[in-house]
């Protein structure tokens, strides 16, 4: 099997390591295109209005000066000598919960991958507290990760479809196991703004996440987690709602 990797959290984040490690437990034909720096929170978003440099670390292994969703393009139409049989993004710092996934460049990632007809997961790991950095414990997504892809690559999927795995904020043994589960909905929050002011006397603003309070309706990735289990979603990527568009189109009839 033909694995590829990305991520949005860069070339050399601790969770890449994990996934990569989780990937030759699988396969020995792992290929790597990751973005060069962290690209969190940059959704499927596509450099336009400048160029993209490949820098190539190793053996199959490479980085993109630009988003998940360039590192994908470029893995597969230029690092890769044939395509891949399933796409790997992650394994990412934080959680892609919920409407998470809309800003989420480790989903952006594997949603570029489902477009291009290929099998794609994306994997992600839930931590307890802000500030972290890189003492994010992965020990979830380590030991359940194989667990977890095992069914996943080669059960029957629609075209333009994706799974969306979430690992509890855990350790290893402490996981009560794997629920499928629909994506749920945060309460409404964006989070933080922190104003600033640079050396020259101009504001700024850095956004910041913060603990968003939510309901957690039954049978969601969000009801999951809480409950201690690895959160299993299959994504599609038709948004219409098909429910209004008899009403629409009598409005326009």
């Amino acid at each position: 099997m033909r694995i590829l990797l990305t991520n949005d959290d860069g070339i050399h984040a601790p969770g890449l390591a994990v996934l990569e490690e989780i990937a030759r437990s699988i396969s020995d034909d792992v290929w790597i295109c990751a973005p060069s720096e962290e690209q969190s929170g940059a959704g499927h978003s596509l450099t336009l209005a400048r160029p993209v440099r490949l820098r190539q670390h190793g053996p199959r292994r490479f980085s993109v000066s630009g988003t998940p969703t360039d590192a994908v393009t470029l893995g597969l139409r230029k690092v890769m000598d044939g395509p891949p049989d399933v796409i790997l993004s992650g394994v990412n710092r934080g959680a892609n919960l919920a409407d998470d996934i809309t800003y989420s460049g480790t989903v952006s990632a594997a949603i570029e991958g489902a477009l291009a007809g290929i099998r794609a997961i994306a994997l992600s790991q839930v931590y307890a507290g802000e500030g972290m950095g890189d003492a994010v414990p992965f020990d979830a997504a380590a030991a359940w990760g194989a667990r977890v892809l095992a069914p996943l690559l080669d059960v029957p999927l629609p075209r333009r479809t994706l799974v969306n795995v979430n690992f509890p904020p855990l350790h290893a043994g402490e996981v009560k196991g794997i629920r499928v589960v629909r994506q749920g909905f945060h309460d409404y929050s964006r989070g933080t703004v922190v104003e600033g002011r640079d050396p020259r006397g101009y504001p700024y603003y850095w956004f910041g996440l913060e603990a968003i309070e939510h309901t957690l309706d039954h049978g969601t990735d969000l009801e999951a987690i809480a409950d201690g289990y690895v959160a299993v979603t299959p994504l599609h990527l038709d948004l219409t709602h098909h429910a209004s568009l008899g009403e629409l189109g009598e409005r326009f009839a």
